[in-house]
Formats: structure tokens, sequence, C-alpha cells
């Protein structure tokens, strides 16, 4: 009788702790460095670029600065990975103003990727958690990204 309680504690316990963690799910996890590398092979350019800042402009450059990369170079000629993340990851939300700016872009094959652990830290914060654009894929930590995408070629940027 007493283990049947224990097990029935512990998966209260667990789907609580389940149901409480932030559903970072809603969009799918990022895909490994080496796999988004083979996606363009035959870009001329990879570059990473970074936003971790929530103002407006910046987030406004970034964008620009990647559809000046696919202008020059052509959307087959050029890798590019936004990452965000800190104040930046503001730039995925999906209510962002941007929105229609970053399909456009994901449409030429930008990759966005979100931070989960600022996901994690905004969710704690706001009390809930921010719906991203669903073109945000989430990577485990926006840094740790940024230094994945470099070791394997990408020039990183912050514009």
């Amino acid at each position: 009788m007493i283990r049947v309680r224990q097990k029935i504690v512990m998966t209260v316990l667990l789907l609580g702790l389940i149901g409480s963690a932030p559903s970072v799910m809603a969009n799918p996890a990022a895909e490994p460095v080496s796999q988004a590398v083979q996606d363009k092979p035959f870009a001329e350019a990879r570059v990473a670029l970074q936003i971790s800042d929530a103002a407006g402009p910046k987030q406004q450059l970034v964008l620009n600065v990647a559809s000046n990369l696919i202008k020059f170079y052509g959307a087959d000629k050029v890798d590019v990975e936004i990452v965000a993340f800190g104040p930046g990851l503001r730039l995925l939300f999906k209510d962002n103003a941007l929105g229609d700016q970053i399909q456009s872009l994901a449409a030429e094959g930008v990759r966005f990727s979100a931070c989960a652990n600022t996901i994690a830290a905004m969710s704690k914060k706001l009390g809930y958690e921010p719906e991203l654009n669903p073109e945000a894929r989430i990577v485990p930590a926006g840094i740790v990204r940024l230094v994945q995408l470099n070791k394997a070629g990408f020039f990183v940027s912050r514009p």
C-alpha cells in the first residue's frame, strides 16, 4: 500500500514539474551545426549574426544585414544564421512587428536560433512562456551556438 502511494505521489510530482517547465517544444530544436553546413554546400560565405539587444533599431539592423548578404551573394551562395539571446530574443517573439521580414528571410534560407536559457529566464520573469515566431529554432545556449558556428567556419558578427 505504501509503495502504491509513493508511486502516485511521485507521478503527481513529476507531472507537476513537466507542466510547469517551459514548453520550448512549441518550436523545434535547431539542426546540428554540421547538418546546417551540409544544407548549403556551395555557400561562398557563412555568417552568424548575433542579436542580444532588445532595441528595435538593432533588431532591424540585424535583419537588414542578413538581407544585404543575400542580395550580394544570392540566397544559394550565402549561409546566414541569426542567433538571438538575452534581450535580443524579443526579435523572435511571435508578436514582433518585424515578423513579416523574418518570414521573408526564412524563405530565402536564413535560419533563426532562439536561446533556451533565455526563454527559461524570461518565462520565469514574465510568469509565462513567450510565444516565438514559427521560424525560430531552439538551441540550448545562444553563445554556445555562436561558438559552434564559428568553429564550423562561420564569420560571427554583432551588427
